[in-house]
């Protein structure tokens, strides 16, 4: 498919990008080679292939969500904070 200067200096514009006289002319090809790629894959037969969302039947297993009380524990856990104050992490300020 066949691109005009004026398409390519457009997508360009679009795209905020300064392209000199020489770049032109490579992201004009590679733009015309990217849409005959697309072309091609258009006119790919797919009558007799059924739908699929990938390649194979796995999915996600997630585990419950349970509290435990064992692996928590508030003071190891302080033990870490470079600083804290009454029983909670101190940070710096982010907001004003």
């Amino acid at each position: 498919m066949q691109i005009s200067d004026n398409e390519v200096k457009h997508i360009a514009k679009l795209a905020r990008l300064n392209l000199s006289e020489e770049e032109m002319g490579s992201y004009k090809k590679n733009l015309e080679e990217i849409l005959e790629f697309a072309d091609t894959i258009n006119h790919v037969n797919t009558d007799n292939i059924n739908e699929t969302i990938g390649i194979n039947e796995n999915y996600n297993v997630f585990r419950k969500d349970e509290i435990n009380q064992e692996e928590s524990d508030k003071e190891a856990l302080l033990a870490n904070a470079p600083s804290q104050d009454e029983g909670m992490f101190r940070i710096p300020k982010v907001i004003n």
